[in-house]
């Protein structure tokens, strides 16, 4: 079939075609960003789940929500190695910007503007990747203590005073949460508590890898109350059918039952996964509708491939030779997770000489734990990954 009207869309953050599936999380955050902006009470949210299930496709969709209906929003990405502060400050700029053009100059709109000004000459000693060349102007004793907990406290309060002026709320969406220190999660936590207890309407929509959880509840205990955390997974049959149909109905296209019946197979609901073997099954196919062999003998053997030069190999690359011997003997094991001690009888070894090896994986987004002493990959389908890569474990 014509692939300049291939509807399917695999990337990075890509919006799929038909966003399946997701419907009760949209209306969950659409709700409880109304109950902050009017005053009530609401929780953060914080959605969690592996790669490739659509976590940012999903906070992206609700960014554009909250802004298409006049929130104050920020918009970020926490990559490895960068501090918070850095992070936000620019970021809280641009969204006080917008609430100074609303509150048509409006002083608690500008005092938030001095609280990061403050904010960023105070944090420019502490955090060396701070780059700020505009002048915001000062307020003395306003967020430039030089304490993270303190300063981001009073930022965020100066922002939420200012958006409460306004009667909208200032929302931060921020992604790959698991990147961000422990000490400075803490702090961010912090001071989103202190704006739920003075009842300004400021609230965080997170998303990262599994786990964020455990990460947050270890950076404060009281995390789990301040956060409703939202477990994005793989899509239901029903859920994965409508993402795979949906989009080839616009263009009079069709699948057979085969066809449906070999990709979920292939795919297990997973969001990334489905646009892959979409797109691949349209290419294949020379008519409507697609079959089941278009799948199995052409899109599935495309699919695999492309997989493996990209999505699993890119994060395969990041690993050392031991952290590789680590994952290709929890790939022996099969999909998990399993227990540390499993995976170490595997490799012949004792548990504490593996555990540094299975820290640093989990660091780098690679791992998680599920529950005490279990593993498991944050990547869906890569213990198959690496079996086709690494046949044996002497490899």
């Amino acid at each position: 079939m014509d692939p300049r009207l291939n509807p399917y869309a695999p990337g990075a953050g890509t919006p799929p075609p038909e966003l399946a599936g997701r419907e009760a999380v949209i209306e969950m955050t659409s709700i409880a960003l109304d109950r902050i902006r009017n005053g009530l009470v609401a929780r953060s949210l914080m959605l969690v789940g592996l790669r490739g299930v659509g976590k940012t496709v999903l906070l992206n969709r609700l960014h554009n929500d909250a802004e298409a209906v006049g929130f104050a929003t920020v918009m970020l990405e926490a990559p490895e190695r960068k501090s918070l502060p850095a992070l936000l400050a620019p970021a809280l700029r641009a969204a006080v910007l917008k609430l100074d053009r609303m509150a048509k100059g409006g002083e608690l709109a500008r005092r938030a503007m001095h609280a990061i000004g403050g904010f960023v000459q105070a944090m420019k000693v502490k955090y060396h990747d701070i780059e700020f060349g505009i002048d915001l102007g000062l307020e003395p004793g306003l967020a430039d203590t030089g304490d993270l907990d303190a300063d981001l406290t009073a930022l965020l309060r100066a922002v939420g005073e200012a958006a409460r002026e306004r009667k909208t709320a200032a929302v931060l969406f921020i992604d790959e949460l698991q990147y961000v220190e422990e000490a400075q999660l803490a702090a961010l936590i912090s001071a989103l508590h202190r704006c739920a207890q003075l009842q300004l309407p400021v609230t965080l929509v997170g998303a990262g890898l599994p786990q964020l959880v455990g990460q947050m509840g270890k950076a404060k205990s009281y995390a789990e109350r301040l956060f409703e955390f939202v477990r994005i997974g793989a899509l239901t049959d029903d859920e994965a059918r409508i993402a795979l149909t949906e989009p080839a109905a616009r263009f009079g296209a069709a699948f057979d039952e085969g066809a449906l019946r070999a990709i979920l197979d292939q795919t297990k609901g997973y969001p990334y996964f489905l646009q892959e073997w979409g797109r691949h099954s349209w290419n294949c196919a020379a008519r409507s509708p697609i079959t089941e062999q278009d799948v199995t003998e052409c899109a599935t053997v495309q699919a695999i491939a492309e997989l493996d030069q990209g999505f699993f190999r890119v994060r395969l690359d990041r690993l050392t030779p031991a952290e590789r011997r680590y994952v290709r003997a929890m790939a022996e094991l099969g999909h998990g997770p399993h227990r540390s001690g499993d995976i170490a009888q595997v490799l012949g070894k004792e548990v504490r000489a593996v555990a540094p090896i299975r820290a640093k994986l989990i660091d780098k987004g690679m791992i998680y734990s599920p529950a005490h002493g279990d593993t498991a990959f944050t990547v869906p389908l890569f213990d198959e990954f690496m079996k086709r890569i690494m046949p044996g474990m002497e490899a």
